[in-house]
């Protein structure tokens, strides 16, 4: 029989194959919004040369596995795409120097996929170094005064991409964002668990009510154009790409790590609170941080974006209190299956620009207020000199640096993104200012909110 505490199911085969099959479906609906909404997203910056929806989901699924069994099947994590990287993906599309000159927004795609492969071989050498010297030690050198404004800058920098989708056509993303918002603070439920998702639907079914009316956006065009769904096959494999490598890509993608990482200990920190286990110890935070910088770097490897424990996934946890990671895998598998089917990735492909606008209002914003968050539990103090010189330097340059800063290496030229400048400005100073008192641990609301998750549950 199930390991049964306090109404929690830790063996999920107790309640037989049709209700497990069901509480997986659960966990696929409440990643699914989130995942296809970054692909959406970044082919926004591409000009419609961006990531595959079906590569997406693909890569969710194996990237899921993969840190499965890397955390020894003890994590009941999902891993879906990460929004930290949004930036990154803008700022690769807009490179035009170097070797980016002249380059289509389809060649440069590779590049970024580039970029994030190193940013997820940096979760390795993190994993290999708090394997050999604890992870007390190591978040001194990560504490959230350098964390918490390199997120703030993170959702700041993609304000204007926000309100320029938006502009499209005003009254659709209004929809779409007092969707998400009326879903996010009184939905009910599962509801309550996929308001991103709830936004895209409920707004869709507006978009399809103005288009026929003969309602068009703000430039004369058409709100929606099925024609890419006609044309699309039921069964067909994801559009997979090589990645490609550049240092001025690598420079752009790899610094976002940084933030990205603390997301992962929060996420697992959080996970550790709902389930009643303690993963960080076992089967350990090296381990867990082994499986997502693979699953990321294979995803990036193969056109896929950066893979992130999901929060969302925890607040089903929490709904369900049902823990055994099996039921996970089922939403992994889920995930590669629809991976090949193209014509949904074609009704996507279909979303208005106003929607993807109205989300990402509340989504850019919300990363940026993550970023307060980060800050306020884990108690800053922000009276000491030392703390506030270090967030106002990271906050200038990270927005202060709106074309970057180029230079040559070498013979090579090379970028650095204003994200870039300011995480290694943010961790020098760390380390060359003294007073640094930070001890991961200590804190353990704060520790959950380390990172970009969107989730709210298991904080206390």
């Amino acid at each position: 029989m199930a390991n049964q505490e306090q109404g929690a199911i830790r063996d999920a085969k107790q309640l037989g194959m049709g209700k497990m099959a069901v509480l997986g479906l659960q966990h696929m609906f409440a990643m699914f919004g989130a995942t296809i909404l970054v692909p959406i997203l970044v082919n926004g910056y591409f000009k419609g040369e961006g990531l595959s929806v079906q590569v997406t989901l693909f890569f969710a699924g194996v990237g899921t596995l993969i840190f499965h069994l890397c955390s020894k099947f003890k994590v009941p994590a999902f891993l879906g795409s990460s929004f930290a990287f949004l930036g990154g993906f803008a700022t690769v599309a807009e490179l035009n120097t170097g070797r980016f000159a002249g380059m289509s927004y389809g060649e440069k795609l590779p590049y970024a996929c580039g970029g994030i492969v190193v940013a997820g071989l940096l979760y390795l050498v993190l994993a290999l170094i708090i394997k050999l010297v604890g992870v007390k030690k190591v978040m001194r050198f990560l504490p959230p005064v350098v964390t918490g404004p390199i997120i703030i800058c993170i959702g700041l920098s993609l304000a204007p991409s926000a309100v320029s989708n938006a502009s499209a056509c005003w009254p659709l993303a209004l929809i779409a964002l007092v969707t998400v918002m009326v879903f996010n603070l009184w939905g009910k439920g599962m509801f309550r668990i996929i308001p991103i998702l709830m936004g895209v639907v409920i707004s869709y079914i507006f978009a399809l009510i103005f288009s026929a009316a003969g309602i068009t956006n703000a430039d004369g065009s058409a709100v929606l154009n099925f024609a890419p769904i006609a044309n699309a096959g039921w069964v067909g494999f994801p559009d997979f790409i090589i990645a490609k490598f550049d240092i001025s890509a690598i420079l752009v993608m790899a610094p976002i790590a940084i933030a990205t990482m603390m997301e992962h200990v929060g996420d697992i920190s959080a996970i550790s609170a709902t389930t009643g286990e303690n993963f960080i110890a076992d089967p350990g935070l090296h381990r867990t941080l082994l499986g997502d910088g693979l699953a990321t770097s294979i995803a990036a490897l193969f056109g896929g974006p950066a893979n992130t424990t999901y929060g969302e996934n925890t607040g089903v946890l929490e709904l369900s209190k049902v823990y055994d990671p099996s039921v996970i895998r089922l939403a992994a598998v889920y995930a590669i299956v629809l991976g090949f089917i193209p014509k949904l990735s074609q009704v996507f492909g279909t979303m208005p620009t106003a929607i993807i606008g109205g989300i990402s209002f509340i989504l850019y914003g919300m990363i940026s207020a993550i970023g307060v968050r980060n800050v306020v539990e884990n108690k800053v103090d922000f009276t000491k000199s030392r703390n506030l010189i270090i967030a106002a330097v990271i906050l200038v340059c990270g927005l202060g640096f709106s074309d970057g800063l180029s230079f040559t290496l070498g013979g090579t030229q090379i970028t650095l993104t204003a994200l870039a400048i300011a995480a290694i400005a943010g961790v020098l100073l760390n380390i060359i200012l003294p007073g640094n008192d930070y001890q991961f641990g200590e804190n353990h609301k704060g520790d959950i909110n380390r990172g970009l998750s969107m989730n709210t549950n298991g904080e206390d």
